[in-house]
């Protein structure tokens, strides 16, 4: 899982680099393996940072000062597969033809067919393990194939039409083209988020500035307006006079947004696909309330209900507002450590759990406890957390999740692991709860999970909800492919290169960074 954004901006005399650095920062929950920006200048030159680590690492005024030009591209990356090498920090760049830069979220499923294309076909090197680089070559070649010396709108989409005739997957893009634009696309199911805003330029005379984001959070936070969500299969094309050219490249596509965006990963004051987060959270907390007074019936026992922090927090609150239970915070964040979920390596995340959370006696002593996560992947952080209620004093801990039990692994770009290191793979509901150490556990329906989503926008018909279900919206996802995923994902198999310091580079002198 990855977030991405691209920034035009109308006045030729501004930088891009301050609003894309605040913009990664306001996507950091997406992404803390590495960061990076690269910007064009007013004569096409084109300037770079990128670096692993969070934002505030990678960044600083010195370095934003270097990246010169009006427009630009900024990515926060978290692997799904491979290595944690500055290697594979986005954006990547292509200089034939045109100058490309490139940031993408998501994962292709047919990856190894791609990579032999371009190698034995379209001669073209891969230098890294990310698909993201394969998008990006895959959309070069398309564009070089025009032979012009200049391109224009119609040869760029049908550029990306050839994208999506030849990448499947779940995918959401962001380009630039120096010295003409940038450009968002979305693939044909519309798995990942993106959208795009626009705002009046600080110089008014100079027109509007146009902004696209994995997140409206994004766009709301630098004062853009009129966020739109990207339809599946659609491109966005903003060039450098600021005009705005879109079309849908894929007619009646099949509509199957991602619904774990809805139960984790985005920002809870984001609005996606027209359905506010936070609203849907809401929505799921009454539905797991629902579901916990009908598992628990005349046998309700629950004194209080304690969210894990944050994302479950909303969920929380209105479970316990259905239930007529004590809400209360038992558990204090540090704020200063990283999202679990997304950190590389088993050992490490189990070692940041209770360096992350701290349970509060006081709310635990003598009492049978209700705890709401979001959902429950691997198990690390409900493990410890169950534990670290049972120190603080609590008599009976129950687990409940706004999600179903995930017991598939996720293709589309989100790092659900191999089956084998899923707590729910192969688990009964009561088998899941002794492995966690919790009296008892319960789980959202996908039903009710569904309905929770659907209730603010119900014209999407189908949802990619394959890691409750095991059903591939994109197809060319078989057993030999899981198997390969598998191998991939493994925290055993997961390495980290040699990471290098962020370094400025004008990509006049770009080096390869060889494997």
């Amino acid at each position: 899982m990855c977030g991405i954004t691209a920034l035009l901006l109308a006045d030729q005399n501004q930088m891009a680099s301050p609003e894309l650095f605040e913009g990664l920062g306001m996507l950091q929950h997406r992404g803390q393996d590495a960061a990076g920006i690269i910007t064009c200048g007013n004569k096409g030159r084109l300037y770079q940072i990128k670096g692993s680590g969070m934002v505030r690492d990678v960044f600083d005024q010195p370095k934003l000062e270097q990246l010169v030009g009006n427009m630009g591209v900024g990515h926060v990356r978290y692997p799904t597969a491979g290595t944690s090498s500055s290697s594979e920090a986005q954006p990547f760049y292509v200089n034939s033809p045109y100058g490309i830069t490139f940031a993408h979220n998501g994962n292709l499923v047919n990856a190894d067919e791609l990579r032999e294309f371009l190698d034995k076909d379209a001669h073209r090197h891969i230098n890294t393990d990310s698909d993201s680089e394969l998008l990006l070559n895959i959309f070069a070649n398309n564009l070089e194939k025009t032979g012009k010396s200049r391109i224009n709108e119609e040869d760029i989409f049908s550029a990306i039409k050839g994208i999506f005739d030849v990448c499947h997957g779940g995918y959401a893009c962001v380009a630039m083209i120096a010295g003409f634009g940038i450009i968002g696309f979305r693939d044909p199911n519309g798995i990942r988020p993106i959208g795009f805003a626009k705002r009046q330029s600080q110089s008014p005379s100079c027109g509007m500035d146009y902004m696209f984001a994995s997140e409206s959070v994004v766009c709301d936070g630098c004062s853009f307006s009129d966020f739109e969500d990207l339809k599946p299969g659609e491109a966005v094309i903003v060039n450098k006079n600021r005009t705005v050219t879109r079309r849908e490249l894929v007619p009646n596509a099949n509509f199957t947004p991602c619904i774990f965006e809805y139960v984790y990963f985005s920002r809870p004051d984001s609005i996606i696909d027209g359905i506010s987060v936070y609203k849907c959270r809401l929505a799921m907390g009454e539905a797991l309330a629902d579901e916990v007074a009908r598992k628990m019936g005349a046998d309700m026992d629950i004194d209080v209900i304690i969210p894990v922090p944050d994302t479950s927090r909303v969920a929380a609150l209105q479970t316990a507002y259905k239930l007529d239970i004590t809400y209360r915070e038992g558990f204090i964040k540090n704020r200063y450590i990283g999202r679990t979920f997304i950190m590389p390596g088993q050992a490490l995340r189990k070692k940041t759990v209770r360096r992350k959370f701290n349970a509060m006696s006081l709310e635990f002593a003598g009492k049978n406890v209700l705890i709401v996560d979001d959902s429950i992947v691997r198990g690390t952080t409900s493990k410890e957390i169950v534990q670290m209620a049972r120190e603080a004093g609590a008599k009976k801990v129950y687990l409940a999740s706004c999600a179903p039990a995930i017991r598939y692994p996720n293709v589309y770009g989100i790092d659900m692991p191999s089956p084998h290191e899923l707590v729910a793979f192969n688990k009964t509901e009561d088998e899941i709860a002794v492995a966690l150490g919790a009296d008892r556990v319960f789980f959202q329906g996908l039903d009710g999970l569904v309905a929770s989503c659907n209730k603010f926008n119900p014209s999407i018909k189908s949802w990619d909800a394959s890691v409750f279900d095991g059903k591939y919206v994109t197809g060319r996802v078989d057993a030999a492919y899981l198997k390969h995923l598998e191998n991939l994902r493994a925290d055993d198999k997961k390495s980290t290169e040699d990471l290098q310091s962020p370094e400025v580079l004008g990509l006049h002198n770009f080096n390869l960074h060889m494997k």
